[in-house]
């Protein structure tokens, strides 16, 4: 049985995650910071009533920043009992691989992302890498 991945670009990669990981996703949002926390922590967002912590995918990976005025994404995912925001450049498709064309990542891929990521799918044109996101919601929200 095949999984369906939603997809977002982040740094010029593709990424996927489970779509049953996804609560929604949202335009830019209002952060509110927090002070004395980790680079990756981007702020709180008020979610209807619920209060979110955002994280940028590109510091967590190492990726360079993104560009002034460039737009993000929220893309809100779902843990055991809690919800996350990550901040990607875009929103892509929803796609369902075949299960054949996953594999493990390869050394190509940098350190900082394959310590987030937990297989690789090869499509026609490019490679999605598939996001875990307990490792990436895992940050020091203060430091």
């Amino acid at each position: 049985m095949s999984t369906q991945y939603c997809t977002f670009r982040l740094g010029g990669h593709l990424f996927g995650v489970p779509v049953e990981t996804v609560q929604e996703v949202l335009r830019e949002q209002a952060l509110t910071r927090v002070p004395l926390s980790s680079k990756e922590v981007s702020g709180l967002i008020n979610l209807r009533g619920q209060i979110v912590i955002t994280i940028d995918l590109r510091e967590r990976m190492g990726l360079p920043p993104r560009e002034e005025g460039q737009e993000v994404t929220n893309v809100v995912v779902r843990n055991s009992d809690s919800a996350t925001s990550l901040l990607v450049d875009e929103i892509g498709d929803v796609l369902e691989p075949d299960l054949d064309r996953f594999e493990a990542p390869p050394d190509t891929v940098p350190p900082r992302v394959r310590d987030l990521i937990t297989q690789v799918c090869k499509l026609d044109r490019q490679l999605m890498l598939v996001l875990d996101t307990e490792k990436a919601v895992d940050v020091e929200v203060a430091a």
